[in-house]
């Protein structure tokens, strides 16, 4: 079992930068994956980044490449998305997931925090 609490979420200008970061609890977190998803009023709930347990790799939809980056500290049980010149459309409520294996799919992930707000003024 993992639960998921997000945080560092707020209003930014264009260009600015935020941290989000996830605590999460539980013995198992160092086993798991772990994920950013978003969603914006209206939409779908989006993949945004993902990290994998035993190497490290990363994963990123084509929309942040370059600008997010998601790190973790297993030894804090601890995932952060660092976002870089961020634009109107990042706006969305921002979810810290957890998973086995890595897919872009939210069906295939199996816990979810509450979420944090990003919002993004132009």
């Amino acid at each position: 079992q993992v639960q998921l609490v997000e945080s560092g979420g707020g209003l930014v200008q264009a260009g600015g930068s935020l941290r989000l970061s996830c605590a999460a609890s539980g013995r198992t977190f160092s086993t798991y994956v772990m994920g950013w998803f978003r969603q914006a009023p209206g939409k779908e709930r989006e993949f945004v980044a993902a990290i994998r347990r035993t190497d490290e790799a990363t994963y990123y939809a084509d929309s942040v490449k370059g600008r997010f980056t998601i790190s973790r500290d297993n030894a804090k049980n601890a995932v952060y998305l660092q976002m870089n010149s961020l634009k109107p459309e990042d706006t969305a409520l921002y979810y810290c997931a957890a998973a086995r294996t890595h897919s872009v799919y939210t069906s295939r992930w199996d816990y979810w925090g509450q979420g944090t707000q990003v919002t993004v003024s132009s």
